[in-house]
């Protein structure tokens, strides 16, 4: 709204300092400082209000250190994460812009889905909370909403360079004679155009075409896409899910990637550097940082109250939201195929949780008894039953997320 109103000033009254707001970095500074002063300064009352409602955790005794001292703590507060990144968006941001637009939507697509989940388990006091298959269909449908906007949407396009063949007719005089000459030349010409290529990592010529799969058919290659957004979506979602299990893990991992991904915007949305690192130029994608700084503000400003000891839990409002708002980015961004490396410490999480189960139930039937590769899952609780103390595990996986993000950041150079 800031945004449209100070250029309008800019454009009829010449207001000194308006024009300041056509940067994206002022923008993005801004951002960020509003989000964090609206995390924090929200906080406590956010706090106060949910502990006299009597919105706590209901913990399970599983045998983990300091686990029932837990009881009782406020939890839903993604719904201040939620507030700290929408505000400064609306205030901002540019909201004619596309990729604004999907990442808005599914910031409150998402947390409308973990907010019921929450409500079921706070106020319905069922500890299961929303039927897993109906947060499946709620992710599912986002993922239909984003591939499909991405596929369809005239506003969403890359920018290639098109080989341009061209015949020139010259002129000369030959021994008197006048005599025409034909010559064939090639002009590189960029152009905006629709596809579905993504960045594919450590590879010299780093695009690949979806289209490929199905023998370049575009109709299919659309399908493909779609389905491929309803996984990274789901995916990414879920596995930011399993990764909240201590005070300020989730938190704490997520900065880093939002932060790399607040990069690679950038660069994707900026012609010069694009072309410098030789990587794709995505027209209008550079309005992304807007958001990443909005959301690297509200993650430091929720870690003020949920860092240990926690004096509010995000809960899956948060959890699902931080989720899918990453997966939605890397597919604005077409950076989709570096989660697995940039978010790693969700994957191995996931991976713990699958390898477990199927472990268990594999066992049990060939044994008669169910077995463990862990001694708890998510793999976080395994270091937990270990001995290890829960704020050296938040800081080492903090860590760990901070390497895969730089090494996220290196994709652009190595090839």
């Amino acid at each position: 709204m800031l945004y449209s109103l100070f250029q309008y000033l800019d454009r009829v009254y010449d207001l000194p300092g308006s024009g300041m707001f056509q940067y994206i970095s002022f923008r993005a500074a801004m951002a960020v400082i509003v989000a964090l002063l609206i995390a924090i300064g929200c906080g406590k009352p956010i706090i106060r209000a949910l502990q006299r409602h009597q919105i706590g955790e209901s913990i399970r005794d599983l045998g983990l250190q300091g686990q029932l001292e837990k009881r009782g703590t406020p939890t839903m507060g993604g719904l201040l994460i939620l507030l700290s990144i929408l505000v400064p968006m609306l205030l901002f941001g540019r909201l004619d812009n596309i990729y604004v637009q999907l990442m808005l939507v599914s910031t409150v697509w998402c947390g409308a889905i973990g907010f019921l989940d929450d409500y079921i388990k706070v106020f319905k006091h069922n500890k299961e909370g929303l039927n897993g298959r109906f947060k499946i269909v709620g992710q599912v449908g986002l993922g239909i909403i984003v591939g499909s906007v991405m596929c369809f949407s005239d506003a969403v396009v890359v920018r290639e360079q098109v080989e341009i063949p061209i015949q020139e007719h010259i002129e000369t005089v030959v021994d008197g004679e006048s005599v025409t000459a034909t010559v064939e030349s090639v002009v590189v010409e960029g152009r905006e155009m629709k596809n579905t290529r993504t960045t594919i990592p450590f590879i010299k010529d780093n695009e690949l075409d979806y289209s490929w799969f199905v023998g370049g058919n575009q109709t299919l290659a659309w399908v493909l896409y779609v389905l491929l957004a309803i996984f990274i979506v789901t995916a990414v979602s879920n596995g930011a899910n399993l990764t909240d299990g201590l005070d300020g893990l989730l938190t704490g991992v997520s900065a880093p990637i939002v932060v790399v991904l607040g990069v690679l915007a950038y660069l994707s949305g900026h012609i010069v550097y694009a072309d410098y690192l030789n990587i794709m130029f995505i027209p209008n994608s550079g309005e992304l940082v807007v958001f990443a700084a909005a959301m690297a503000g509200a993650l430091m400003g929720f870690m003020w109250y949920n860092s240990f000891p926690a004096q509010i839990f995000m809960g899956d409002t948060g959890s699902l939201a931080i989720g899918g708002i990453i997966a939605v980015f890397s597919l604005c961004i077409r950076k989709e195929l570096l989660l697995p490396l940039m978010c790693g410490v969700f994957l191995v999480e996931a991976l713990s949780v699958m390898l477990q189960v199927g472990y268990f139930k594999h066992t049990k039937r060939k044994f008669g008894e169910g077995r463990r590769i862990f001694l708890m899952s998510p793999l976080h609780h395994h270091y937990q039953k270990k001995g290890m103390f829960e704020t050296k595990i938040v800081m080492r996986f903090t860590i760990i997320s901070i390497l895969l993000a730089v090494a996220s950041l290196v994709t652009l150079k190595i090839r």
